[in-house]
């Protein structure tokens, strides 16, 4: 690469034969991340399953990892990472194993790498997008209001199942609705 950047193997950067079959939610997706740097994509509730969010076009435009982060409000979760995004594009990323205070709710985050046997099942959109992953993907983790991640001690089982572990392999994750949606498409 000229700018000695890793290669991006999204549908912006290469032609995959196929670009005048992209649908709605692909070609405003690349709208956004032309004129952005980035899009997120909002994943509402449904039944048991909680919502997520997550970003595409991170990766591309700045070669930092994407972001996803689960189980709050959506229109909130888009605004956080929209947040995490700017601190990106400024150059300062969020990073694996890193904590950051003030990012969800006025309370800690702490960034931990996504497994990537989550993907298909939770990430879709990135997957059509850049084609070919692993790419990373941070899952942004936050605390109930005690301050305690979703891991440790004391949390009730709520919102310990409103944020899957995905730095768990989906074998190793406690069954739930996450699991079951990988199991879905297994089946």
């Amino acid at each position: 690469m000229p700018d000695g950047r890793p290669s991006c193997p999204c549908v912006i950067c290469h032609d995959y034969g196929d670009r005048d079959r992209l649908d709605n939610f692909q070609l405003r997706t690349i709208v956004h991340i032309s004129q952005y740097g980035w899009s997120v994509v909002l994943v509402h509730p449904d039944g048991e399953l909680p919502g997520w969010a997550y970003t595409i076009g991170l990766w591309h435009s700045h070669r930092s990892a994407e972001l996803a982060l689960f189980g709050g409000d959506v229109y909130e979760m888009e605004e956080t990472l929209n947040a995490l995004g700017r601190q990106t594009a400024e150059g300062d990323g969020p990073a694996e194993g890193e904590r950051r205070d003030n990012v969800v709710r006025g309370r800690q985050a702490a960034f931990r790498m996504a497994d990537v046997r989550w993907y298909d099942a939770l990430f879709a959109g990135a997957v059509a997008f850049y084609r070919r992953p692993p790419l990373p993907i941070l899952q942004v983790a936050w605390p109930n209001p005690e301050g305690l991640f979703p891991w440790q001690p004391g949390t009730d089982l709520a919102f310990r199942h409103s944020q899957p572990w995905l730095w768990l392999a989906p074998s190793q994750h406690s069954p739930g609705p996450w699991t079951r949606r990988v199991q879905a498409l297994e089946g």
